[in-house]
């Protein structure tokens, strides 16, 4: 399967969430954007990845044209392990993480659902022992900042089927207001996105316990300070969750060894399913239960979902909580009823829609 061409789609795609944008992202979040890669062969075969571009599109856009493009055309795709980490060992000096890993990465899914189709299987069954037909689902609420909105649209997920919600909130009547909103029998967490500094989070460490957290997600700032995780975990009976921001099997090899209980790949971030898959494999040496990042609706949750029909434990599928202007895949499945049925069909089981790609298309 020789590469002829690796083209880069750039969107911006609208969502409404009712809430005034908060979002993580540093200033008002608007809309999503979006980089994805199509790899095609010389005889036609497509695949499709996605590369994280929240907050630095344009970035990871040139990244793959420049960077990890040039270096694929011509390549042999049928091992697409072996083509990532040569990737990965010629862009070295560029970064082990961040843009050059979401660019690799959106490159890596792209290979990864090229030889499932040319395969004619699914990613799940091409990457490891199916677990599961379907998968638990739980909301995952934007920062609203507002305890008022956090109990209305809490209370209108578990309404809508959830068993577990996702706040993104800093401020404990926000918290406490999700926690009125799911209910006392639902499974709740809180997603802090680096908020403090370890002293800080363990002064909130009894109100967490105090509404009955499933998880705390990265609580503290500098993410990849594993050792104040560890310190964070064992001061309190909240189990930490962390690794939306970590690249590479590495990275999770050192987070997996500390105190996080929880480990939570990106596949758009990690390296691609590569990464994901021996993050899922470290993971699973250590008995832990990964819950991956997948806050997009492109070929990344598609692959995601894919993944998590082989992951070990009981694993949780993240679908953020908005509605999309958008989807760019045709019939995309979302969940319903708070569960993920996982598709047999080749690939990852994404199948583009011009119509979306033309109307929310970044122009130059």
């Amino acid at each position: 399967m020789r590469i002829a061409a690796v083209d880069v789609f750039e969107m911006t795609v609208p969502f409404s969430d009712g809430a005034e944008k908060l979002g993580a992202p540093p200033g008002r979040w608007l809309a999503f954007e979006t980089v994805l890669v199509r790899v095609t062969t010389a005889d036609g075969l497509t695949g499709w990845g996605e590369a994280f571009a929240y907050g630095c599109q344009a970035s990871v856009a040139a990244a793959v044209r420049s960077m990890v493009s040039p270096l694929l055309i011509g390549r042999d795709a049928s091992d697409p392990a072996a083509l990532t980490l040569d990737l990965q060992r010629k862009l070295h000096i560029f970064g082990r993480y961040g843009i050059t890993l979401f660019a690799i990465s959106g490159a890596d899914i792209a290979l990864w659902d090229l030889r499932a189709k040319a395969e004619g299987v699914s990613l799940a069954s091409l990457v490891g022992e199916r677990q599961r037909d379907s998968v638990p689902s739980y909301a995952s609420l934007v920062r609203y900042g507002r305890p008022d909105l956090v109990e209305r649209f809490a209370a209108q997920a578990v309404a809508e089927g959830y068993r577990s919600v996702k706040l993104h909130e800093i401020d404990m009547d926000a918290i406490r207001a999700g926690r009125r909103g799911a209910g006392q029998n639902t499974h709740l967490t809180v997603d802090a996105n680096c908020a403090w500094s370890l002293e800080q989070a363990r002064v909130l460490l009894p109100q967490f316990e105090e509404v009955q957290l499933g998880w705390l997600e990265e609580p503290l700032f500098p993410p990849e300070h594993f050792d104040a995780l560890t310190e964070l975990a064992s001061g309190g009976q909240v189990a930490i969750a962390a690794g939306e921001n970590a690249c590479t099997r590495y990275e999770f090899a050192r987070l997996i060894r500390s105190g996080v209980t929880f480990p939570q790949p990106s596949v758009t971030k990690v390296g691609g399913v590569t990464e994901f898959t021996a993050a899922l494999r470290e993971a699973a040496s250590a008995g832990k239960t990964c819950m991956p990042h997948s806050p997009y609706f492109g070929p990344g949750y598609l692959a995601t979902v894919q993944l998590l029909a082989v992951a070990p434990g009981e694993p949780l599928l993240e679908t953020l909580y908005v509605t999309s202007g958008g989807i760019a895949g045709l019939r995309t499945a979302l969940p319903c009823g708070g569960a993920m049925e996982i598709s047999t069909g080749p690939g990852i089981g994404f199948e583009p829609d011009w119509e979306v790609f033309e109307r929310f298309a970044v122009k130059p």
